[in-house]
């Protein structure tokens, strides 16, 4: 087996142990948006590089939640340079700029993607949120986190940071095939898993807020 018949099983394997590790924490964190959702609060969503993608997912897409509020800062997305974005999400302060120009409040609840948990801006943006009474939920790989230390200044890594850590249970460095000849693997797994348990983490908002009675606000597909 080799090429794209490796990767494909290996990443079904890793989709698969976080399907089957990672309910609890993914019904742990519905709850605490169905809670704040039910009191007329709000979901954020952010991510930078690649996990922005993943705020994304859960933002404006069909079957998913209205009510979420995703952080979209364009210098720390992809399409003004990787460069610009890699040494944005590194950068000490950064974080509180963004708490000030979105109105997160206690309250609210807060997802954050990083595969790392590294950098100091996803750890910096968790630690203001939960100062301003927000929950934060953490979507990252702690295999990654746990072998790699922080570029934060306090030291922490994004899932020291959390209320709620939800693991990718990706390997370090995302990428998981290595083929002979080349000097990196190939194959990252980050959002595909990452995207699978974001979609179960809003079908079981949907489910607990419908057993409490209330009406979820969800988005139908404007191409039906």
């Amino acid at each position: 087996m080799a090429g794209a018949e490796e990767y494909l099983g290996k990443a079904l394997a890793i989709a698969q142990q976080a399907a089957e590790t990672q309910l609890g924490a993914i019904r742990v964190a519905a709850g605490l948006v169905a809670d704040a959702l039910a009191d007329g609060k709000t979901f954020w969503v952010f991510g930078t590089g690649h996990s922005h993608t993943l705020a994304e997912e859960l933002y404006g897409r069909a079957g998913g939640l209205a009510d979420v509020r995703a952080i979209l800062e364009p210098g720390l997305m992809l399409h003004e340079g990787l460069q610009k974005s890699s040494l944005l999400e590194r950068l000490p302060g950064l974080a509180e700029v963004l708490l000030e120009i979105n109105p997160l409040e206690a309250g609210d609840v807060l997802l954050i993607a990083s595969n790392s948990g590294r950098n100091a801006v996803p750890v910096e943006f968790a630690l203001g949120a939960r100062e301003r009474g927000v929950k934060v939920i953490a979507l990252t790989s702690l295999a990654h986190s746990n072998a790699t230390t922080s570029r934060a200044p306090g030291g922490q890594r994004l899932f020291e940071t959390a209320d709620v850590v939800i693991d990718n249970c990706g390997v370090p460095g995302d990428a998981l095939i290595k083929v002979p000849g080349t000097p990196e693997p190939t194959g990252a797994t980050s959002t595909l898993v990452g995207a699978l348990l974001l979609q179960a983490l809003t079908v079981e908002v949907v489910t607990n807020l419908t057993t409490r009675g209330q009406a979820p606000n969800v988005l139908r597909s404007l191409n039906v």
